[in-house]
């Protein structure tokens, strides 16, 4: 019969706890928060602000958490002790808090551990402390100050009537960082250069550099080029010439003069190891490495931390362990001796980081991949390695890079020539993130070389790129927005919002995203700068440190600046809905086309919308009102069909192929439907009850020009599509 408790959040943890701890302990999951602030009192809030106090009132988070509450009671009825041992970070001590209140626990033990192995849990175990009062104050005051924000704001965007449904502290600094970018990319006018080179005999191109006489490229920037080098694939470019009779002058001052070697420059640079992972940085490179979305990489990690075989994932210290680090050291000396450092790499602390616990590597380095390969999923192995990959690297020798620079002269023009070659591979053996090796040949000063051609090639400035999901994060932390945890929710509520969508594997705003951004700008501009969010994330900070009360701070905020926000929002409101005049009223200021109205033979105008592909649709202004879209199908204008009409026109169907689900094998079925006023094609799994499954929700196929293609499997090899199984 069990005699002591332990409570942890996730049921994915039970199975290893209780092979680590044994039949004396019964073992439940929270699954999560089990209560939430209640929906009572002034604007539903859950509590209430006095001048120097929060009275919060709390219930169970639905029936689900009214459930857990009621099974963990009986359960502890049944016990001498109990032991909370929630996830080791702020939230996880304001669970375990909640835990106590709900359950009526008078000295409950809380154990933190960062790693699911048997040594980690029993060392945990064996001294458990009391809960950290000011990590649960800092919980909660996060807690009550999104709901203010989010109760109070969002209901100021309702009043805009265009779908917007919430706001957000975090949320909405995001989605401002995401619409600059837009609005940068929208206003960029390209202008034309040109880049001019040399090719020579002796075997190498060099990039027009500068006429003689032109101050040279300082250090600084010489090392800014090579930083940049060392991360980026990056096409060599010459200085940039800004018009194409500056390009011809260039290219025939280098076929009328001898070119030779002015100097030739080479030293040997080290490149240090990056550090082991933290949140951040896992996700940004399961993002960039195996195209992992960061709410996917985060799900993937918790499945490894549950199985024991990762610490924790929700971290921003790059500290690992004296432990790992020998145990790496002695796997280094085995395996790979040449790469063992005289002493281990210490990496520069991330600005602004709890550092609560280390860094995000292997539980044990030496367990075998061809076993993990087995027991994983191909998702969570792949994300595993990359884990271990990084954690590996991070203890190894700095690599050796060679770099070399050729600087010739033709006449008064200097040509310049850079290249790079790996001499020793240090920490790349396990994470290259430097670009190929680019070689050049034995030169020597003073010496003539032969020209076979001197061109120039017109290129284009390009407007900055969007945010791809992993670089959102990685500016969120740079920035100071929100937490390790806070990362991935935050953007898949803009996702969930509508605020924006994955364009080309970029995250661009929508119309709506960019309306409600636009609004925030005017009714609370403070809560969009990143700085302002990063102040408060700094002040939660410093409450889970001691140095702050959380209720002065809370209130004293909401008295200074968000109470009286609230009323000059409310203008914003005002100044807003008079921007929405009816589009018949501001007709002059549309753009007319040669587009007939099919109904009254009126010419049509274009109206702006960032709601549809092509940026704009058709209205007749000038008479019956009737709207028009372009059909990339038909490559025509066309008055959209009711969608009555629409689902008659193309009944849903499917049909059992040949091809085989890439994930269960089962026969997958041709599915038709309706986009857009358009017909569609896919193919998925035929079993009902596993396509609804996480696994089988990327194992689809849609009928493109080229085939069958899925943005997770690339085309599909080709068969009896057609034919029945």
């Amino acid at each position: 019969m069990p005699t002591k408790l332990l409570v942890v959040e996730s049921p994915g943890k039970i199975k290893k706890l209780r092979q680590i701890l044994g039949s004396d302990w019964l073992i439940k999951a929270s699954v999560g928060h089990i209560r939430e602030l209640a929906n009572d009192g002034e604007d539903s809030l859950g509590f209430d602000l006095h001048e120097n106090s929060v009275n919060c009132r709390f219930i169970p988070r639905g029936s689900r958490g009214a459930d857990v509450i009621k099974d963990l009671k009986t359960a502890a009825k049944q016990v001498k002790t109990v032991v909370l041992a929630t996830d080791p970070d702020r939230e996880g001590e304001t669970i375990a808090w909640h835990i106590q209140q709900a359950l009526g626990l008078k000295n409950p033990q809380r154990v933190v551990y960062t790693e699911i192995t048997p040594a980690a849990v029993q060392a945990a175990i064996a001294k458990p402390r009391t809960l950290d009062m000011n990590l649960v104050h800092s919980g909660l005051c996060r807690s009550v100050l999104d709901k203010l924000v989010g109760y109070r704001g969002s209901p100021l965007l309702w009043q805009l009537h265009n779908g917007a449904k919430s706001m957000g502290r975090v949320q909405s600094a995001t989605l401002h960082i995401l619409c600059q970018r837009e609005r940068e990319i929208q206003a960029f006018v390209p202008q034309d250069y040109w880049s001019v080179f040399v090719d020579y005999a002796e075997g190498f191109r060099a990039y027009y550099h500068g006429q003689v006489g032109d101050r040279p490229a300082d250090d600084a920037t010489e090392a800014a080029d090579d930083a940049i080098a060392q991360t980026e694939e990056k096409a060599p470019e010459s200085k940039r010439v800004t018009t194409e009779a500056e390009a011809n002058q260039l290219v025939a001052i280098a076929q009328q003069h001898p070119h030779k070697v002015v100097t030739v420059e080479g030293k040997r640079v080290n490149r240090t190891p990056p550090p082991p992972f933290i949140t951040s940085s896992l996700q940004q490179a399961a993002g960039s490495r195996l195209r992992f979305s960061p709410e996917q990489t985060m799900k993937l990690a918790q499945t490894l931390y549950e199985a024991g075989l990762i610490t924790y994932m929700r971290t921003d210290s790059t500290e690992l362990s004296p432990e790992f680090c020998a145990q790496a050291r002695q796997w280094l000396t085995t395996n790979d001796p040449e790469n063992v450092p005289q002493r281990a790499t210490r990496h520069r602390k991330v600005k602004g980081a709890q550092e609560a616990h280390e860094a995000i590597r292997p539980t044990d380095i030496h367990r075998a991949s061809k076993d993990l390969r087995v027991e994983l999923e191909k998702d969570a192995f792949d994300l595993y390695v990359l884990i271990w990959k990084r954690a590996i690297a991070s203890q190894c020798q700095a690599a050796r890079v060679r770099q070399t620079k050729i600087i010739t002269q033709s006449g008064s023009v200097y040509w310049q020539a850079k290249g790079q070659t790996l001499e020793f591979a240090g920490y790349t053996k396990y994470w290259n993130n430097l670009s190929a090796d680019t070689e050049l040949p034995t030169v020597q000063q003073g010496q003539a070389l032969t020209l076979e051609q001197a061109a120039h090639e017109q290129r284009q400035t390009k407007p900055p790129a969007r945010y791809t999901e992993p670089k959102l994060v990685q500016v969120m932390e740079r920035k100071g927005i929100g937490r390790p945890s806070t990362y991935a929710p935050t953007i898949q509520t803009l996702k969930e919002r509508s605020y924006v969508e994955i364009t080309k594997g970029s995250l661009q705003p929508t119309g709506l995203g960019l309306a409600v951004d636009d609004f925030l700008q005017d009714a609370l501009p403070d809560l969009l700068k990143t700085e302002f969010t990063a102040q408060m994330e700094a002040a939660l900070d410093q409450i889970a440190e001691g140095g702050e009360d959380w209720e002065r701070y809370l209130t004293s905020w909401n008295q200074q600046y968000f109470a009286p926000a609230l009323i000059n929002a409310k203008q914003a409101i005002l100044k807003h809905l008079g921007k929405s005049a009816p589009i018949a009223s501001q007709e002059k200021t549309y753009k007319k086309t040669s587009t007939q109205c099919p109904h009254c033979q009126k010419p049509m105008s274009q109206i702006p919308s960032q709601k549809v592909k092509k940026k704009y649709f058709l209205k007749c202004l000038e008479g019956c009102q009737t709207v028009m879209f372009w059909s990339d199908w038909k490559h025509q204008w066309e008055v959209p069909e009711p969608k009555t009409n629409a689902s008659l026109a193309l009944p849903k169907t499917q049909t059992l192929t040949n091809y085989p689900c890439p994930v269960c094998k089962k026969p997958m079925e041709e599915h038709a439907y309706q986009k857009d006023g358009l017909p569609k094609k896919m193919l998925r799994c035929s079993d009902i009850k596993a396509r609804n499954q996480p696994k089988h929700k990327e194992a689809v196929y849609f009928l493109t020009a080229k085939g069958w293609w899925s943005p997770k499997y690339d085309l599909l090899a080709p068969c009896n599509s057609h034919s029945p199984v």
